[in-house]
């Protein structure tokens, strides 16, 4: 998931771009943040079998519980939330 997530950024972004990972004990979640200061909106593709990319974001939000983007006045962040519990 993180590594989908920061590909997609350098991909696509637009520099500088922030990995910032957030373990929360109390729910046992580990939510991954990336953000970039492009104003692109992220957008799941529907990637053909013989294409070698575009599926991250897909990626991203089957092993992801939930995911997102949180808008800034400059830039954006794409977040997936998944769970650490068994």
């Amino acid at each position: 998931m993180v590594s989908e997530l920061v590909t997609n950024a350098i991909k696509y972004g637009t520099p500088p771009i922030r990995l910032r990972l957030i373990r929360n004990r109390a729910d046992q979640t580990l939510t991954c943040e990336i953000s970039d200061a492009g104003s692109t909106a992220p957008h799941l593709r529907h990637a053909r079998a013989g294409d070698e990319g575009g599926r991250g974001l897909f990626i991203s939000g089957e092993l992801s519980e939930r995911w997102g983007v949180r808008w800034a006045d400059q830039g954006k962040t794409v977040w997936a939330e998944t769970s650490l519990d068994d």
